[in-house]
């Protein structure tokens, strides 16, 4: 409550009583409602404060309550790194004057997250330099996550319709830039891993200007969520960021059970635990393999993904699928573990330290990998956070942010493990942390093993788990909780919350509005490498055409958690 009441102190030093700040009772997070004039005052005030220092915005998106007079909320998520501190801030506006402000101008990472919502909803943020549709294309008509937009509404994009960069038709056009050329790296290329595209403006070898065109694997996820009861959602989430799809699914788990106050089993929680630690280990390789295998190292390549194989083989021991898994429920797990996950686990433990060694035996002093990642795609620590940088790329930039120990859930704060970091904030420092971190999670994990016991797996709580398949055969009462939490979903109440975990490429937030019905009101992912690839183009300006793999597939981008 202090650290309540001493931010809202600090505030209205410069916003007092009646000056378009208004604290908004109760909620998860502390809340101020803030008129739109005084939103840009606003933001620098948070940002600048000492006392406040929120130097970190990790999201903006928007909410649409069609029966209200100022029918869309613009919703700002904040986090102080130096206090631990986070609010939310609400801009409320009207249908036909959707305007807002941009604060691009405070924080570089409302780039990205205002065109999208500019994109779903048609608020326009004004003085944003770049404000076009980012997810849809060009020629989408409508606003997707308009409540009154049809979910089965489609629009093709047909020859013709395709945005260019304003820049890329200058440089074709005009004489002046007769000694330059424009490249189209992806959206079909080997390098990419996955639909993204850069159009880069080439001087020689030398890039000096980017711009980067993501959405091609865009299937408007929260949109689908709306129209799903709150279970029915977790096999979309595995499909965010699909090279850990089990972190995705834990993490909005926890934000639901939140918001219904229930708790899972102890021994469920320390299975997730361990399956997301694994999952981590198995994002980490995926990155790590992906990016030597780009540079032209392509055997410590196969010594990385030979672990992961092992790695996917328990997961789907515990599931029967190996890469989207759905294997969490609200309440729990949809199943307890085999009787030899123990043993598959400690096996692992066993096995992939040496995988691990090996590779970096033939790597991390490696000349010629060193020549091309050092320097390479470097930001500083200032810029990474002004970006909403989060994860490993932010911490190798020295920043020692880690949900798991900053805002521990699932019991984190209760295990012995170290939060690497580097200082460089290049491609090479990137690699280290991520190399490290693998040696963290097995550590973990090694922990968790000894505190897993006997137990059950799912909450017995029938307004929110199904009931056992052999009550539901014998039971009218257990097969009329089935029916009806099948058929209508369980009821969370009304609120909102925003739930957080340390996923592999960085804080994952789920922010979730419920109307206390059966399915959600609004969710709305902050996907942690959308706000990381964001600054990708401005990286890549001054840099080779060979460096932008390298540096690609050091910053993780995971097109189903990019796009969503």
């Amino acid at each position: 409550m202090a650290n309540r009441e001493a931010r809202l102190a600090a505030i209205r030093t410069a916003f007092p009583e009646g000056g378009g700040v208004v604290e908004l009772p109760g909620g998860d997070l502390q809340t101020f409602r803030v008129d739109r004039r005084v939103l840009p005052d606003l933001a620098r005030h948070l940002k600048d404060d000492p006392a406040l220092d929120f130097k970190l915005l990790l999201d903006v998106c928007g909410v649409d309550y069609p029966a209200r007079e100022e029918r869309f909320e613009v919703v700002y998520h904040l986090t102080s790194l130096t206090h631990g501190h986070r609010v939310r801030l609400k801009v409320a506006v009207r249908e036909g004057d959707a305007v807002v402000p941009s604060v691009y101008g405070v924080w570089k990472a409302a780039d990205w997250f205002e065109r999208e919502a500019f994109d779903m909803f048609g608020v326009r943020f004004e003085g944003h330099p770049n404000l076009k549709r980012i997810l849809c294309h060009p020629a989408f008509q409508g606003h997707a996550l308009r409540k009154d937009y049809d979910p089965g509404q489609r629009w093709l994009l047909r020859e013709g319709e395709q945005d260019e960069p304003a820049w890329a038709k200058e440089a074709q056009e005009n004489e002046d830039h007769f000694e330059t050329q424009v490249l189209n790296i992806g959206p079909s290329h080997p390098a990419t891993h996955g639909t993204l595209r850069t159009v880069v403006r080439l001087d020689g070898e030398l890039i000096t200007k980017a711009e980067t065109e993501i959405g091609y694997l865009h299937r408007c996820f929260e949109k689908m969520s709306e129209t799903h009861t709150w279970n029915q959602v977790i096999p979309y989430t595995d499909r965010l960021n699909y090279c850990s799809a089990m972190m995705n699914g834990v993490g909005y788990a926890l934000a639901v059970e939140s918001m219904l106050g229930v708790e899972a089993p102890p021994r469920a929680q320390v299975i997730r635990l361990i399956l997301s630690e694994l999952s981590r280990i198995m994002d980490h390789i995926v990155d790590v393999g992906a990016n030597l295998n780009d540079v032209g190292a392509m055997t410590p390549f196969l010594y990385m993904y030979q672990a992961r194989e092992e790695l996917y083989s328990v997961l789907e021991a515990c599931c029967g699928s190996r890469l989207t898994m759905s294997y969490v429920r609200i309440g729990g797990l949809s199943a307890d573990t085999p009787p030899d996950f123990e043993d598959s686990v400690r096996y692992l433990l066993r096995r992939i330290p040496k995988l691990v060694d090996d590779m970096e035996t033939l790597i991390t002093e490696n000349r010629i990998f060193r020549g091309r990642t050092e320097g390479v795609g470097a930001i500083s620590a200032e810029d990474a956070v002004d970006w909403g940088w989060t994860g490993p790329c932010l911490r190798a930039t020295g920043v020692a942010y880690d949900v798991r120990k900053a805002y521990p859930y699932l019991a984190y704060d209760t295990y012995d493990f170290k939060v690497p970091i580097a200082h460089a904030g290049d491609t090479y420092a990137r690699y280290l942390v991520r190399v490290e971190e693998l040696r963290q999670s097995l550590r973990i994990v090694e922990q968790a093993l000894e505190r897993l016991e006997p137990g059950p797996v799912i909450v017995d709580n029938h307004n929110v788990a199904l009931p056992p398949k052999e009550e539901v055969y014998t039971e009218m009462e257990s097969l009329i909780w089935h029916f009806k939490l099948i058929m209508e979903g369980m009821k969370v109440p009304a609120g909102e919350k925003y739930g957080y975990t340390e996923a592999a490429n960085g804080e994952l937030g789920y922010y979730i509005v419920s109307d206390g019905g059966g399915k959600p009101y609004r969710i709305k992912v902050r996907p942690p490498c959308f706000a990381i690839f964001q600054a990708f183009p401005h990286i890549l300006e001054g840099h080779m055409v060979a460096d932008t793999v390298a540096i690609m597939s050091s910053l993780n981008i995971i097109a189903g958690e990019l796009d969503r």
